[in-house]
């Protein structure tokens, strides 16, 4: 056997084991990518924006103080405060109960409640201003991506 015909198949034989090298790291990276969780793959979809507005009101003369100018800051406070309740309806949802009470198939009392929990980070006052003259009105809005943010980063 001549030099020549032995370094042409060992350069094959080279060729042959780099090029399989090059396979098994591509189907390594397959695998790998399928076992990425779930909210990883999240991250790389872009979020689309989407703005939710949430209107709080409340009544000033209902309103503790001692002078009007009290109980307008007071309806103020409490606008804003309803208007983060609505907020967090709109992104947690609300938990209703009832009750209903039936005798001899009349209705005797039937009651319903609803509740409302959950925090909401990243609201921005649009606007608060007075309905009227008598009430005070506050707009929030929150981007939900900023809430998705939020979740998948507790994950």
């Amino acid at each position: 056997m001549s030099p020549m015909f032995v370094m042409r198949w060992l350069t094959l034989g080279v060729v042959v084991m780099l090029s399989g090298c090059d396979t098994l790291g591509y189907y390594y990276s397959q695998i790998e990518s399928k076992q990425q969780p779930s909210y990883q793959r999240v991250l790389e979809v872009e979020l689309q924006p989407r703005i939710v507005t949430a209107t709080g009101y409340a009544p000033i003369s209902l309103q503790p103080g001692q002078t009007q100018d009290q109980k307008v800051l007071m309806a103020m406070r409490a606008s804003k405060l309803q208007a983060y309740q609505e907020l967090a309806a709109i992104v947690h949802g609300q938990q209703l109960f009832g009750i209903s009470q039936v005798r001899e198939m009349v209705m005797q009392n039937d009651q319903f409640n609803a509740a409302v929990g959950g925090v909401i980070r990243g609201a921005r006052v649009v606007k608060t201003y007075p309905v009227q003259r008598d009430s005070y009105a506050t707009i929030l809005e929150l981007d939900l991506r900023d809430v998705q943010r939020a979740y998948i980063d507790m994950q």
